[in-house]
């Protein structure tokens, strides 16, 4: 084996001894000064995201030519809206939800019958799903996002005639203005439900419905349990998305409400 040499002014030392003591001297060491360490607590805190945190000036001036980009999508005119829209408009049905509704029928419909070649029976959705309102003015695809922020898909549920009795229970006991098309439910005055009609037809309950929902209600959401362990085909389209679409090819918006939730006259 081939020894090296190190010279120092009191003589001349055996490099390869002299590395063996080395590593012996810091096993040892290690091995004597060796601890053993427990988790004795966890602390946390809460950072508040509002308007006390201030911008990184390095990160606005990073993100700010997509931001510019961004913005002018999103700002970007697709439709126009001539009457203001809210959820708290009425209380059985407004004309945001019924637009919400009828998005998804019109945008989800073809889509569901090239996969399957069934129809769309009853749209259901839910009034807290409706995030936003949308103001008289320009419709941009910004609006779409304040609406639906969620990434809530467009679900088809196949219920019995017996499920669908449920659904309209439901509906009657709650007496809220939850999106729906394809549905009319007129009351009478003590609340109890004077008439209920699918698509101008009266229920058949030996039938099997396609309700089109998302897949929070289709999964228990608001309680919708008349939903659960359905048959349901998802058609890989976000609500927004749908939203988005529809607002594209329609120049004008012109939703209202209308008898599909209210009491007989």
């Amino acid at each position: 084996m081939k020894k090296y040499r190190l010279e120092n002014r009191k003589g001349t030392w055996n490099y390869s001894a002299f590395a063996k003591a080395v590593v012996l001297a810091t096993i040892f060491l290690v091995s004597c000064n060796q601890k053993e360490y427990h988790l004795q607590k966890v602390v946390g805190s809460k950072i508040a995201i509002d308007s006390s945190l201030t911008s990184v000036p390095e990160i606005e001036e990073y993100i700010a030519p997509f931001k510019k980009s961004l913005d002018v999508q999103m700002n970007e005119q697709l439709s126009y809206n001539p009457v203001s829209m809210y959820k708290s408009d009425y209380k059985l049905n407004t004309p945001i939800g019924n637009m919400m509704a009828t998005i998804v029928r019109t945008q989800g419909a073809p889509v569901y019958k090239s996969r399957t070649g069934k129809s769309i029976d009853i749209v259901l959705l839910n009034n807290g799903g409706i995030r936003a309102g949308m103001p008289a003015g320009p419709v941009s695809m910004r609006s779409a996002y304040e609406i639906m922020p969620f990434d809530n898909e467009i679900v088809i549920a196949e219920l019995t005639g017996d499920q669908v009795n449920e659904l309209i229970n439901y509906l009657i006991e709650r007496k809220s203005a939850h999106p729906i098309d394809g549905l009319q439910i007129l009351l009478n005055e003590d609340g109890t439900a004077a008439s209920v009609l699918i698509n101008d037809k009266p229920l058949d309950t030996n039938k099997v419905y396609h309700v089109a929902t998302n897949d929070y209600l289709y999964n228990g959401g608001d309680n919708m349990s008349f939903f659960k362990d359905t048959p349901f085909t998802s058609i890989d389209y976000k609500i927004r998305n749908a939203m988005i679409d529809y607002f594209k090819k329609v120049d004008t918006l012109t939703f209202q409400r209308d008898h599909r939730f209210d009491y007989a006259h």
